[in-house]
């Protein structure tokens, strides 16, 4: 059948959206209706599931001990530690039930959701790593999101194969000894850089690749002993970095200051990271093929809509999905899963749709907290001929009530929306989200008013603080909340000669996640007026789709003149 381009109306914003004759084909190829709101607003829907970084403490529903959690202990479910969870202490077809066609789907899920226990967080395979969620393969990592295979980091998020980093996001490839640095790879003793790739003891530095003892420079390309983008002999610039007094928290809001009047006035921005693709479509893509409009991507190929996603294959609609994915559509927080649909928090797992933390599964239907299961239907366990048979009416009812096809609403998800990573993406006011149906939770984490001691008095210079800040109480400068030291971070400041910082963890992140470009794409000019390029006289011509958006002060450039002033 040869489809054609349809405009249709989005039914969460009432905008118009395109179908494309390949998505048509996709929705074919996996027996799925095509979607009735538009591919940004199915992305809000999967953010307003995804509880990644607020944690808390309740006790376990099954041994009763205290553990980390994304739960409150307000919400209304049953919530095992991992122990438990995992442990073969309960039976998860023991909540099994027949499906009720005189009543919703949705409705009937969100009732199992609140009977079966759930995992307190998703952490796997690690040590002395209990403050992690979506994360597994660790060792001594603390307070950090979305790390896998890493050894001792703190305060960071989406950090891969590392060791020995704090307050970093998005490091891939062995980042070691790095410190507020950003969207990086295979780089070491780094401190406020961003966009950086095989360098070495680079600080305050952007853009740049294969260099070493670089200070507050951008757009480098294997480069060493640059001083504020000027060249030096190895001499000159010791004597010159001697000069800065990185241990001082004065020195370094300074530094900071000029670093972000770099990023603004002296830097070339590439319109898009895009590196060893073919016919892609996004932003921070590498080694793509027939990717479009995704965000964050690494070895995908033949999809579309990503946002987050590690080799990925004939694919559509996914948040934070990877490693060995293919046929999936509408997925979020999901690993190692082929031929699943409408998931989430799922693992290891073969034709699953409308799964809720299931792991290590295969042919299942809208089920929750399955382990090791097969041919099951709201946990309840069936034939092959008898589960097919029902799955299908299933469908059919669904179809019928408009719920096919559609991921789990906002309005029945296990965490809610100020948790999550929608407050960030797409923040909305309490009242905004409740109008819409949508939970609102009252009782985030923090505490206010408890500090032993002002940020005005924190010591200056790190290596003047004692060891008594350990038992400190801090306030932070930005959203006013506690926070405090702990011991290995402590020592992370003293080695680094990094002052004791005056903004708490969360505030921290949201720095670095202000830097970052967006998940959309804008189309914009290019802002080169530069004489001397071989593709234009004058100013630039070109315009191009880029994630920097329109009221963003950064100079960008288009491939050809961004190519012909940094190499």
């Amino acid at each position: 059948m040869e489809y054609q381009s349809t405009t249709v109306v989005c039914q969460n914003c009432k905008a118009s959206f395109t179908i494309e004759p390949d998505d048509f084909s996709f929705y074919e190829k996996i027996k799925v209706p095509p979607p009735t709101w538009c591919f940004e607003c199915r992305q809000l829907r999967r953010y307003a599931w995804r509880n990644e970084r607020t944690l808390y403490r309740r006790n376990c529903d099954l041994c009763k001990k205290s553990t980390v959690t994304i739960y409150s202990p307000n919400k209304p479910y049953k919530v095992y530690c991992n122990i438990c969870w995992w442990g073969d202490d309960w039976d998860r077809e023991t909540y099994g039930r027949d499906f009720d066609f005189s009543r919703s789907f949705f409705e009937q899920f969100a009732e199992l959701q609140h009977d079966v226990p759930r995992m307190a967080l998703l952490n796997k395979n690690s040590v002395n790593s209990e403050y992690t969620n979506h994360s597994g393969d660790n060792k001594n990592v603390y307070l950090s999101f979305s790390c896998f295979g890493n050894e001792n980091i703190m305060y960071s998020t989406w950090v891969m194969k590392s060791r020995e980093c704090m307050d970093s996001s998005f490091i891939a490839e062995k980042g070691e000894r790095l410190y507020e640095v950003l969207d990086s790879r295979t780089s070491y003793q780094c401190q406020y850089g961003m966009f950086l790739k095989d360098c070495s003891t680079c600080f305050y530095t952007y853009d740049c690749h294969g260099c070493n003892e670089c200070f507050m420079s951008s757009n480098l390309r294997n480069k060493s002993y640059v001083f504020r983008n000027k060249q030096y002999t190895r001499e000159e610039y010791l004597e010159k970095i001697k000069s800065v007094d990185f241990s001082s928290f004065k020195t370094r809001e300074e530094l900071l200051l000029e670093y972000q009047k770099m990023l603004l006035k002296n830097s070339i921005h590439r319109y898009v990271i895009s590196e060893r693709n073919i016919n892609s479509v996004g932003n921070l893509m590498y080694d793509c093929k027939n990717v479009k409009d995704s965000f964050e991507v690494n070895k995908c190929e033949d999809s579309k809509y990503i946002y987050g996603g590690i080799e990925n294959k004939n694919s559509m609609d996914i948040y934070h999905v990877g490693y060995n994915v293919e046929l999936c559509y509408e997925m979020q927080g999901c690993t190692r899963v082929s031929n699943c649909q409408f998931c989430h928090l799922c693992y290891d797992n073969m034709n699953v749709i409308y799964g809720d933390t299931c792991q290590n599964s295969q042919n299942l239907f809208g089920c929750v907290s399955i382990k090791k299961g097969e041919y099951m239907i709201f946990n309840k366990k069936y034939s092959k001929e008898d589960f097919n048979i029902l799955k299908d009416r299933i469908v059919e009812h669904m179809k019928k009530t408009g719920e096919y096809g559609e991921f789990f609403p906002p309005a029945i998800a296990p965490v809610y929306y100020n948790e999550t990573q929608g407050s960030l993406y797409a923040p909305m006011s309490k009242e905004e989200t409740l109008k819409k149906g949508w939970h609102w939770e009252e009782n985030v984490p923090g505490t206010l008013g408890k500090e032993t001691i002002s940020s005005t008095d924190i010591t200056d210079k790190i290596e003047d603080v004692p060891d008594g800040y350990l038992k400190e109480i801090f306030t932070c400068s930005v959203c006013s909340k506690n926070y405090n030291l702990t011991e290995n971070e402590l020592l992370f400041y003293r080695r680094e000669k990094i002052p004791i910082p005056r903004k708490c963890p969360n505030c921290r992140y949201k720095r670095r996640f202000d830097l970052r470009p967006l998940r959309k794409l804008w189309t914009r000019d290019c802002m080169c007026e530069k004489e001397n390029h071989d593709s234009h006289k004058g100013k630039c011509q070109l315009n191009f789709k880029t994630s920097y958006a329109p009221e963003r002060k950064e100079i960008i450039y288009c491939e050809k003149c961004y190519q012909q002033e940094v190499y």
